[in-house]
């Protein structure tokens, strides 16, 4: 028998993977938080995030304060939702049945699925385009095939067969389970800081020291100017890991403590980001007194290198690294949450390739082909999405339920999360007027609508996007559901799961 099962859960509702975990369960202490947090920020995406904003025009202290304040702001919805994983042990879709509803809980579900599938392709491109570059030195035919695709993909052929079969190996570890990465996360956890290090003294050596390379001044001529590209990158700061911040249970539940997951990621969150960061300004800011032009691409940049075989050590590095983190961070949540919507028959590994195909559906190339698109299309277009979602489940975990869940009725048909056929209207209503600020604003800055056509002041909310989305849809929700307090079951018993509220952490 399952030791996860429950007579009182409803099949369609659960599954191993989204049963509440075991007392024997909980082994993750401060340190694993924090090192979770470490490895999850030492990746190619985060340096790219702070690259964009020196390429963008800002100067290297004006791009690590962005991004502290946007990791300090994110880590509050982070805590906030972590405590309710650490006090039931349930991962982010049952977490969302509370206030969704049990059915309702598939839409958040599946839209922070798909923002991971697109994190998925984008990581998965990187990876790929690294080992493109590492093979066109050794094959340089590989860079003069005949064009295959669509002008409008923007892809060549060469680097898309080496994103094809870097694609295929992800899924094969998919196919072979999460358990094959761990002997890659170690290799990353031990590679990657070794390698910004080196990265860091190359950029401080060829760039004449540190003094040069941080006297690189602002492109803003006015106040004004800055501030206009400020508020969408900071956007774009608490974006990067706004999915993380609704998803944290998944990894919370595993707590051994509340202290355990609230320190751990208070330590290690604004301080990596903020620290490989760092690196990330410093190198960016060195190709301009290089170069003589800002390369925020560290795969293009180390191409320039002229050692064909350091290249090919760097490259190779990248991709391992790239791949270990595209499983821990890319394919754990969507899988679960695609099993949330059909348990039964959505198993983990299939949850894992439904991700792989989505991420390719979303041309990952593109999204990452400049800083622009980067940051003020996806950051900030998917953090309009996942604000509202956030608001509104901590709305109701902290001013509604006052952090009492039912633990039983999360995975019933008919309990007190039922609501109307599964679905919470009040939530749904919430999460369609939080979004709708941000849309005219989204469909100017991907062409859609001509800016003359759309109010500015429709334009500039955009620029605030989880914020808006965030505040509105939680003060709705709250406006809707009010009168439900008193209707919350009593205070929880933190003994074991056997207790009928399942709390199992103070």
């Amino acid at each position: 028998m399952n030791p996860h099962a429950s007579a009182a859960y409803a099949p369609g509702l659960t599954s191993p993977d989204l049963a509440p975990t075991l007392p024997a369960e909980r082994t993750w202490g401060t340190g694993n938080y924090a090192a979770l947090w470490i490895s999850m920020s030492l990746c190619i995406p985060t340096y790219m995030l702070a690259s964009s904003l020196i390429e963008g025009g800002m100067n290297w202290w004006q791009a690590l304060l962005t991004i502290f304040l946007g990791n300090s702001i994110v880590l509050v919805p982070m805590l906030l939702n972590g405590r309710a994983g650490a006090q039931y042990g349930i991962p982010f879709p049952v977490f969302a049945r509370a206030s969704f509803g049990v059915r309702g809980a598939n839409v958040p579900a599946l839209l922070r699925a798909i923002i991971a599938c697109g994190w998925f392709g984008i990581q998965t491109w990187i990876g790929g385009y690294a080992l493109y570059q590492m093979a066109v030195l050794w094959w340089p035919g590989l860079a003069t095939l005949p064009a295959v695709f669509p002008a409008s993909w923007e892809l060549a052929t060469g680097p898309a067969l080496v994103f094809l079969l870097f694609w295929l190996l992800n899924m094969y570890v998919v196919y072979l389970g999460v358990d094959s990465i761990r002997k890659l996360l170690v290799f990353k956890a031990f590679f990657l800081p070794v390698a910004a290090l080196a990265l860091l003294w190359w950029a401080i050596s060829a760039g004449n020291g540190l003094g040069p390379i941080l006297a690189q001044p602002s492109k803003f001529t006015t106040s004004a100017a800055f501030w206009a590209f400020f508020f969408p990158s900071l956007t774009g700061m608490v974006g990067f890991w706004a999915t993380l911040s609704l998803n944290i249970p998944d990894f919370t539940r595993y707590a051994t403590s509340q202290r355990a997951q609230q320190m751990g990621q208070a330590i290690g969150l604004p301080t990596s980001m903020t620290l490989f960061s760092f690196v990330g300004v410093v190198v960016t800011s060195a190709t301009f007194v290089i170069y003589g032009k800002t390369i925020w691409d560290p795969v293009v940049l180390a191409a320039k290198f002229e050692s064909k075989l350091l290249v090919s050590v760097a490259m190779l590095a990248v991709a391992l690294s790239t791949l270990a983190t595209n499983i821990a961070a890319n394919i754990v949540s969507p899988a679960n949450d695609f099993a949330n919507f059909s348990p039964t028959r959505i198993s983990f590994k299939m949850g894992g390739y439904i991700t792989g195909v989505l991420g390719v559906l979303i041309f990952p190339w593109k999204l990452i082909a400049d800083p622009s698109g980067y940051i003020f299309t996806w950051l900030v277009g998917y953090s309009g999405l996942l604000g509202p979602i956030g608001g509104i489940m901590i709305a109701d975990y902290y001013l509604i339920r006052q952090q009492h869940l039912d633990v039983p009725d999360l995975y019933q048909y008919h309990g007190r999360y039922a609501y109307r056929n599964g679905f919470n209207i009040a939530a749904l209503v919430a999460l369609v007027v939080g979004i709708l600020p941000n849309v005219p604003g989204f469909l100017t800055a991907i062409g859609v609508l001509d800016k003359g056509t759309v109010w500015s002041g429709l334009v500039a909310v955009y620029n605030y996007a989880w914020f808006v989305g965030f505040l509105v849809s939680g003060g709705v929700y709250l406006l809707l559901m009010r009168g439900q307090r008193a209707e919350q079951p009593a205070a929880p018993t933190p003994v074991t799961v056997a207790t009928a509220s399942h709390s199992l952490v103070q």
